[in-house]
């Protein structure tokens, strides 16, 4: 009993090619994997029962920021009037205080502006002193170049 393995003419023990792909183990595998998700999904959601307050319309608008502002010549100015990055602390308290924005520090916005030729240094320099007296709301506002 011999296979003749490579020829011409077609015997009887010619060994064709089966070109046929078989994807029943494939489609086997998809089956119980689909099952396995099936069962598995349902236990790993949690719902937790909350009873939340209504909905309420009246909305509290925030209050308007505080704008500081750095010139080309390092001056500052806070809300317009000039300071200087020894008394700005102080001044940003008062100017928090004048807004009637009293209250931790942390919740108080305070908008930095610089015009364009202010080197980088200093913006961060004036941003980093405001941050660590306490401000950490802290936004840079930059020109509309529309």
């Amino acid at each position: 009993m011999a296979a003749k393995l490579a020829g011409g003419g077609g015997g009887t023990y010619t060994i064709r090619q089966n070109a046929d792909i078989n994807v029943t183990p494939f489609v086997d595998i998809l089956l119980v994997l689909l099952i396995i998700f099936m069962v598995a999904v349902p236990m790993a959601t949690t719902s937790i029962k909350l009873d939340m307050p209504p909905a309420k319309d009246t909305a509290i608008p925030p209050k308007p920021p505080v704008l500081l502002t750095i010139q080309n010549s390092g001056a500052l100015y806070l809300a317009g009037r000039p300071t200087s990055l020894g008394t700005l602390s102080q001044d940003l308290s008062a100017s928090f205080a004048a807004n009637g924005q009293q209250g931790p520090r942390k919740n108080q916005r305070l908008m930095v502006s610089a015009q364009a030729d202010v080197p980088y240094e200093a913006l961060m320099g004036v941003i980093d002193r405001v941050h660590t007296e306490g401000w950490t709301q802290i936004g840079i506002i930059n020109e509309d170049l529309h």
